[in-house]
């Protein structure tokens, strides 16, 4: 039987996470340590490719220089990236920090429509070659429910706004207020699992292959 490629996933979310082990991957978590503050693109979209960029970078040279993580004989290394902000109205919402500022958002987004873009870094790692290399962007978009100023407010006190772009979730508390998606739903999640299969593929590994064997 062949080895399991190991899976660095450059990324503190723990919906990214949850998201690659529920699809039977296990990844080892590595910190990039990228300001993300200090980034500015024109869009949204070109926001969070560059940011995707950067922590993948910043994750690769971390990895190469640690011998645990390098990549051994055959066994290729897969190291991902990504960074999620959600577009409304042309405005680039990242995590907005606080209960009282997420309440304010939340006010912006009852009955309204954005798309949520993420950035994907995919690197396969093999020995003795440069890494194959992929930058990708997902969208989807999100349509909310009208909520009450009662649902708003239990909502934005739940601390669970204030964490994550856009204001929201899909797979917590905030899923009651998404009235529909139009895209990969994976990507409100924060990962895009159909496009990273997809660029897998380009740099010569299949999805596959990264599954956990089955015990």
């Amino acid at each position: 039987m062949e080895a399991v490629p190991t899976v660095i996933l450059a990324s503190k979310s723990p919906a990214r996470l949850a998201t690659l082990r529920a699809a039977g991957l296990v990844p080892v978590v590595l910190d990039a340590g990228v300001d993300e503050s200090a980034v500015h693109a024109p869009t949204t979209r070109d926001q969070v490719l560059e940011l995707a960029r950067r922590k993948g970078e910043a994750a690769l040279a971390a990895g190469l220089a640690d011998p645990g993580m390098a990549p051994r004989g055959d066994d290729p290394v897969v190291l991902l990236a990504a960074d999620t902000l959600f577009d409304l109205d042309g405005r680039a919402l990242g995590k907005p920090g606080s209960d009282a500022a997420a309440r304010e958002r939340l006010a912006e987004l009852s009955g309204a429509r954005g798309t949520l873009y993420t950035g994907h870094y995919v690197a396969v790692l093999r020995a003795g070659r440069a890494p194959a290399i992929d930058l990708r962007v997902a969208s989807t978009q999100v349509r909310f429910a009208t909520m009450t100023p009662a649902e708003m407010d239990a909502y934005a006190a739940s601390g669970e706004p204030a964490q994550v772009a856009g204001s929201f979730t899909i797979d917590g508390l905030g899923g009651a207020f998404i009235e529909g998606v139009d895209g990969d739903p994976h990507n409100v999640v924060g990962l895009s699992l159909p496009l990273v299969r997809l660029m897998l593929a380009d740099l010569g590994l299949s999805w596959t292959s990264l599954w956990a064997p089955v015990r």
